[in-house]
């Protein structure tokens, strides 16, 4: 383990003065040719790329933030089934960041990734239910994904949970936990 880390030191040593020798264009020639087979895996439909692509892009990694971009790779990927894909595009909807901002669709990428268990678009549908954003003002539906993101680990499911408690009947709570079993049973499809 030792012999390792002082192997690692050494390289980083090493590729740190071949920069200062030869200039960062080097290292600059390396990342967009990268870039280039990051890009060409991506429109050959590589849903890893996809997801890489558009988290540089989200981030402004090793290239301009571009929002635009962003959402463009994010389509892709979430139109592949992947979860975190959707949540990202539901967070971009919500908040206009490389499109106009719109609850409708962001509503629709939460729902596509909470019902696979993501926590975080579990949580943030509950919200817009709450709220009646991009849907009808539900408490039935955001005591539902609020239960959901708390029983996935996420704190602030809990906290909302327990608002809605105190907003709700006995009857409402009633059928939000009913609605919540029954949605578990079907792997929340057409929940």
């Amino acid at each position: 383990m030792i012999l390792q880390l002082i192997h690692v030191k050494k390289m980083k040593y090493i590729l740190f003065k071949v920069m200062l020798i030869f200039g960062s264009s080097v290292f600059a020639f390396e990342h967009t040719k990268a870039l280039r087979e990051l890009k060409t895996l991506a429109e050959k439909g590589d849903l890893n790329a996809q997801i890489e692509l558009a988290n540089a892009y989200r981030q402004g990694i090793g290239v301009s933030q571009d929002y635009k971009k962003a959402v463009k790779w994010f389509t892709l990927a979430a139109q592949q089934g992947d979860a975190k894909a959707q949540y990202n595009l539901g967070v971009m909807h919500s908040f206009g960041l490389g499109v106009v901002p719109d609850y409708e669709p962001a509503v629709k990428w939460y729902t596509l990734a909470a019902q696979q268990g993501n926590a975080l678009a579990q949580y943030n549908l509950a919200r817009l239910y709450y709220l009646g954003h991009g849907v009808s003002e539900n408490m039935i539906y955001s005591h539902l994904w609020a239960k959901q993101a708390s029983s996935n680990g996420f704190v602030m499911g809990q906290k909302l949970t327990e608002l809605l408690n105190e907003l709700m009947n006995a009857a409402q709570i009633e059928e939000a936990n009913l609605l919540g079993r029954e949605c578990l049973k079907k792997k929340f499809k057409d929940c």
